[in-house]
């Protein structure tokens, strides 16, 4: 039992973020899956531009918690484009006990709260 890898954390999130955004109508203009270029999904709603960073945490890091300078780093640049920027934390969890680590054969427990916005969150 190999636990999980912090590239394999992002692309669990990334799907989840990704498929929560187009199951809600959002368009993609484009989608950078590397970890830590930012933001991730670059996407239109409503025919406003939306900026999201995605990040994947694992216990005892608390999804909810935004790495504040890369956030307004993010939506500052945002900004330029008269766009939103948005944080999207993402837990992924062992199902028996978050304290456990992650593997391929235990599987993983999910927690997204949803987007937040950048601006009330920095």
């Amino acid at each position: 039992m190999s636990a999980l890898s912090t590239n394999e954390i992002h692309q669990i999130a990334m799907n989840l973020v990704g498929s929560q955004l187009e199951g809600a109508g959002y368009e993609f203009l484009g989608v950078n899956s590397k970890p830590g270029v930012d933001p991730q999904f670059v996407c239109t709603f409503n025919k406003k531009l939306h900026f999201i960073v995605v990040r994947g945490f694992l216990y005892p890091a608390d999804p909810l918690s935004p790495d504040r300078t890369l956030l307004k780093k993010v939506a500052d640049h945002a900004e330029k484009f008269e766009a939103k920027a948005y944080w999207a934390g993402v837990g992924v969890y062992h199902p028996e006990d978050r304290k456990l680590p992650v593997s391929k054969s235990t599987g993983y427990e999910l927690d997204f709260k949803g987007l937040y916005l950048a601006e009330e969150v920095l």
